[in-house]
């Protein structure tokens, strides 16, 4: 009996039996990205798999007004762009027609002060005209680049004021309608059915190749193989280590305590 003992120890060892609860493979709390006030929710859709809604509305108007000035701003901004860069090409070749006067009309002895003086007068004019176009197309697509900005952090604004899900299972909205929330507010908590785990806490002599054995649920061999280990020991279960196991959508099993083996 004693030898049968000692045969059999180590395979006990090897294959110890543990129990984990099959847990969602994320728990999300959603936390408003923006302050503003809460115009609907869907309690309706508490405790189900949200296949694609908003759940949480929050006030947009203002926004969506001062996008649509913005865009209407927009197009008016490049029509003058355009009209003024028309005028600068009509300017551009005024410029080069009095230039070539001045410097012609410089050159010519027989021609009085007066007409010198009006030729550069004329072409002074026409460059302080260009120049000044010229710094008007600029200003404009400042203006330009400033409105493409606003109405890029008005939709983004937008997008995150309207909380939808998609395939997300919804375990419990954390605010009612009417209600103010400031950014970083819980706005609900959901929860990843798409996939779900196994968390364990080995001891340490458990953890050797563990990645490469075989993992047994309910005496079944199944394709799983441990996902993450963690380094550090378990500040509540001391000398144990973290260890979890990712696995197929359980459907209706969530929350039910598995056996699980290592062989």
């Amino acid at each position: 009996m004693r030898y049968l003992f000692l045969l059999l120890s180590p395979i006990l060892i090897f294959a110890k039996v543990h129990y984990a609860k099959v847990e969602p493979y994320e728990n999300i709390t959603l936390k408003s990205a923006v302050s503003a006030q809460v115009v609907s929710t869907k309690l309706a859709l508490e405790g189900e798999v949200v296949r694609e809604s908003i759940i949480i509305q929050l006030d947009d108007k203002l926004d969506k007004i001062k996008l649509k000035s913005d865009r209407e701003a927009l197009k008016f901004i490049k029509s003058m762009i355009k009209s003024n860069q028309n005028n600068l090409s009509s300017l551009s070749e005024s410029l080069k027609r009095q230039e070539v006067y001045y410097n012609r009309i410089s050159n010519i002895t027989t021609a009085s002060i007066t007409q010198k003086d009006k030729a550069f007068y004329s072409y002074i004019s026409a460059k302080t005209q260009y120049f000044s176009t010229k710094e008007k197309i600029d200003s404009l697509k400042k203006q330009k680049l400033d409105l493409l900005y606003n109405i890029e952090r008005l939709k983004d604004s937008i997008g995150k004021k309207s909380i939808k899900l998609k395939n997300r299972f919804l375990y419990k909205l954390l605010v009612n309608s009417g209600d103010f929330v400031n950014m970083g507010v819980p706005l609900a908590q959901i929860k990843d059915l798409t996939k779900a785990k196994l968390v364990l806490f080995l001891e340490a002599d458990e953890l050797k190749d563990i990645k490469s054995k075989t993992i047994y649920i309910d005496g079944k061999a199944t394709k799983y193989k441990v996902s993450k280990v963690w380094s550090v020991a378990d500040e509540k279960f001391i000398s144990s280590y973290r260890t979890e196991i990712v696995i197929d959508n359980p459907k209706e099993s969530f929350s039910k305590l598995l056996k699980v083996e290592f062989r």
